[in-house]
């Protein structure tokens, strides 16, 4: 799982540069008030510092074929196989989940005014995004913490950091602590669920980029059903499955003989 390059890799530079080049999209944020999508300030355009902070650090060690090298991780979906089906439904869960549990309370669900054609220029227009992220996360960041720390620690250091890295943007959303609380705890196991995706997708960058950008529609085209405290405690039980089924070491699952 790791190599050289892995080990020349410096994740935790890599995580402080990410939050320096954010900084002018949280002030543009701040000082527009503007908003991409209902939920969605315009700080949000800040996701694709992850792959500039990536490539920067390429670049210094390796130049412009260590950059490009990163890029074409974007293009891995050939690895994936059928992985590629299960970074696209198990986003879906949690939003099923927060469907039954409000029809067996009786709860009215409001209507849902994103169309399917509106759906599809808005999941490609996340797919990038998420690229923009995950080409820092998991391909840069991932390899080299895992092969040090493990696999399960390495999904709760970048979960811990990327929940922090959202906090202006959600502020400048007016989310509650309250809110954002419960989102963390689905962040950090969201995070840990792509670690044991990517594990298993032969370390598929667009596999993870493909769950990602799912969830990312499923969350803001469903947004007035989004219950983060539904979200957390699904994430989380699926994210503790993975661990025990997998082991905490590799989140790879078990091969039967």
């Amino acid at each position: 799982m790791s190599s050289s390059r892995d080990a020349e890799a410096r994740p935790f530079a890599f995580f402080a540069l990410v939050f320096l080049i954010s900084i002018p999209f949280w002030i543009a944020g701040a000082m527009s008030g503007a908003f991409l999508l209902p939920g969605l300030p315009v700080s949000a355009l800040g996701a694709f510092c992850p792959v500039l902070a990536a490539a920067f650090l390429f670049y210094r060690k390796s130049g412009w074929p260590g950059v490009i090298g990163l890029l074409a991780r974007s293009f891995d979906w050939s690895r994936a196989n059928e992985w590629l089906l299960l970074a696209v439904l198990l986003p879906v869960v949690p939003l099923v989940a927060t469907l039954v549990l409000r029809r067996a309370t009786g709860a009215v669900l409001p209507p849902i005014t994103l169309s399917p054609l509106a759906a599809v220029p808005m999941f490609a227009a996340f797919l990038v995004a998420a690229l923009g992220e995950e080409l820092g996360w998991s391909g840069y960041a991932l390899d080299p913490l895992q092969a040090r720390f493990g696999a399960l620690n390495a999904a709760l250091v970048i979960g811990a950091v990327w929940a922090v890295w959202h906090y202006i943007p959600l502020l400048q959303a007016h989310r509650a602590l309250d809110w954002m609380a419960w989102w963390t705890l689905a962040t950090i196991a969201r995070r840990v669920i792509m670690v044991w995706l990517y594990n298993n997708a032969g370390r598929s960058v667009f596999a993870v980029a493909l769950f990602h950008a799912t969830g990312n529609l499923v969350e803001l085209g469903a947004l007035a059903w989004y219950d983060p405290r539904v979200s957390g405690l699904t994430l989380a039980a699926i994210a503790l499955a993975l661990v025990i089924f997998s082991g905490p070491r590799t989140l790879i699952r078990a091969r039967l003989s």
